[in-house]
């Protein structure tokens, strides 16, 4: 297990440095000026070239890149160019909310989408099953910021039955948890179509294995047989679409964050790339980067642990 960490360590260095190095290329290319945004209106050139100067705007891209990484090593992510404060502290107050919103879309998908997909195997060709898969391609059609606008239009303002701007407070608290239900399931809704879709086809597999008859001819019930025997192996390609369908979720952070008002990492790139602060963007695109980069090695931890050949 050891060695399957530190492989993965090892491969996910390049991948964030190219990943950093595309996101500083993009903010590059961006037509705002950093300089002119902190300067303000009516700027004289000869300021805005003492502040490009300053910023290091003039030195070569390379040089301004190597830079950056030099000050990410040692922990300084820059200050915004709006609000003068650490781009470290403004991270850390919205990580919070970011990692607790994708924690309970998680918790609402992947329960969701393996019990319909384990049902609609069992119940192959029945009509149970035409109605799960139907419903699978429906939420997979459906954009989520369309799931999220009819969820506010219905419970939140039709309703009335659950509150849909901000963070009411810390998840332990009934206010926070209320505030999370919209926001949660409107992210978590966006996995439950593919996750139901894999588990189906994977345990269409498995339920033909000779193991599987073995377990039946033993008089175990039917429950014990998909549930004990069936759902693990069946579950490896099913975590492997989880870990890459979670990276997608930060994504959809991006605009769940923004509908709802979430004070969450994806509203402060929003905002950070629509008012040129590059120091609060590069810090987002590094964040957003490196919980990809996590989310994936967890996934590759819990695939050796169903798989132990993969071990070897």
């Amino acid at each position: 297990m050891l060695r399957v960490v530190i492989n993965r360590l090892l491969i996910s260095i390049p991948v964030l440095i190219g990943v950093l190095f595309i996101g500083f290329l993009l903010l590059i290319v961006a037509p705002s000026d950093p300089a002119a945004v902190i300067a303000g209106e009516g700027a004289t050139p000869e300021l805005l070239a003492v502040l490009r100067q300053e910023l290091g705007l003039d030195r070569p891209v390379l040089e301004r890149f190597a830079l950056y990484l030099q000050r990410v090593l040692q922990g300084d992510l820059g200050k915004s160019v709006i609000n003068k404060a650490p781009v470290i502290e403004e991270l850390s107050y919205a990580m919070g909310p970011t990692f607790e919103l994708m924690l309970c879309a998680l918790l609402v998908a992947v329960p969701v989408g393996i019990a319909l997909g384990s049902l609609a195997a069992v119940m192959r060709g029945r009509w149970i099953d035409r109605v799960i898969m139907m419903s699978s391609v429906a939420g997979l059609s459906m954009p989520g910021f369309m799931i999220a606008l009819l969820a506010i239009q219905y419970f939140g303002l039709h309703w009335g039955l659950l509150p849909f701007q901000g963070r009411g407070g810390p998840l332990w608290t009934w206010s926070g948890i209320l505030h999370m239900v919209l926001p949660a399931t409107t992210l978590g809704s966006i996995l439950i179509g593919p996750i139901a879709r894999m588990t189906r086809t994977a345990m269409l597999e498995v339920l033909t294995l000779d193991y599987i008859r073995t377990a039946r001819a033993k008089g175990l019930s039917e429950l014990k047989v998909v549930l004990k025997h069936a759902l693990r192996t069946a579950l490896p390609p099913v975590v492997t679409l989880i870990g890459l369908q979670a990276g997608y979720l930060l994504g959809g952070a991006v605009v769940t964050e923004t509908i709802f008002a979430w004070p969450g990492v994806g509203r402060l790139a929003i905002s950070a790339i629509a008012s040129s602060d590059f120091p609060m963007a590069q810090g987002t695109i590094l964040v957003l980067a490196v919980s990809f980069l996590i989310i994936n090695l967890m996934v590759d931890l819990i695939y050796c642990w169903l798989d132990p050949r993969i071990r070897l």
